[in-house]
């Protein structure tokens, strides 16, 4: 299935207070892990699929996102550069990344659903369905197993299930249709929102540009009320970097050369028990 032409919306606007430390002076998807930052994995990952629109939700810092995507090429090749001009070459392009990234600017404190209804109103286009993603989110999902269950069951949402700690919002399910979203319920043993969305376009009905539309609030809300989304089920590695602890612990399995999120093939070579019942 070919995925190139499904565009990928990146949450990159919020503060990130829990791990303030590293976000003082650049937003939390900017935070490196290895020599690169969060949101590079992100986009990598998905380019592994075949995606490569990338349009990136900015606000807090929008400037350090801007930066370092102009710059792109500079930062990963030889170039020269004329002082006086200002002039700058670049001998060779060394690294493989072919993706058309947007940024565009948000709001600085303008919540998820706000920023991604601005988004798509600019740069959706003709495409029949988006991706959306947060800024701080790594797994080895099959994320084109996942858009296959979503173009297949028909409904205008899908979102990847994921079991973990309690602090992130929990879906209740019947088989792969979404009963009801809950939002950070206290304690959980059941599936949680891992923040790998699949959309069909007319979800942007569902959402508001006003700033304080909540993505994970009514919007998701009533997509499942209206039974609209599914989940797709992934039972195997999935990580948020919410603290400073979560970033030392991906940084540890990066440097390891054996991150789950480095490769296809880690994941391919098992079944996703997911797909099916769609």
């Amino acid at each position: 299935m070919d995925l190139s032409t499904i565009p990928v919306f990146v949450l990159c606007g919020g503060i990130g207070t829990r791990i303030k430390e590293d976000t003082e002076f650049k937003p939390k998807p900017m935070v490196p892990i290895g020599d690169h930052p969060i949101l590079w994995h992100i986009l990598k990952y998905y380019s592994q699929f075949g995606m490569r629109k990338f349009i990136l939700c900015t606000g807090f810092k929008s400037e350090v996102i801007k930066s370092y995507f102009i710059n792109y090429a500079s930062l990963n090749s030889d170039f020269s550069v004329n002082l006086k001009s200002n002039n700058i070459q670049v001998h060779s392009i060394d690294h493989h990344e072919d993706w058309d990234v947007t940024v565009t600017y948000t709001g600085e404190t303008n919540m998820t659903g706000s920023r991604i209804k601005q988004a798509i109103s600019k740069y959706l286009g003709n495409a029949k369905d988006f991706a959306v993603t947060y800024g701080d989110g790594l797994c080895n999902a099959d994320l084109e197993g996942e858009f296959s269950f979503h173009h297949h069951h028909g409904k205008i949402g899908t979102v990847l299930g994921v079991t973990a700690q309690s602090r992130f919002g929990e879906l209740v399910v019947e088989g792969t249709r979404v009963q009801r979203f809950a939002e950070k319920p206290e304690f959980s043993q059941n599936w949680i929102n891992g923040g790998f969305f699949f959309f069909k376009a007319e979800f942007a009905t569902y959402l508001s540009a006003d700033e304080q539309c909540i993505l994970e609030q009514a919007p998701l809300s009533k997509l499942a009320a209206d039974g609209q989304l599914q989940i797709y089920q992934h039972r195997d590695f999935w990580a948020c970097m919410d603290t400073q602890r979560d970033r030392d612990y991906l940084t540890k399995l990066w440097l390891s050369g054996d991150a789950p999120w480095q490769g296809k093939n880690l994941f391919l070579k098992r079944n996703e028990p997911s797909a099916i019942g769609a």
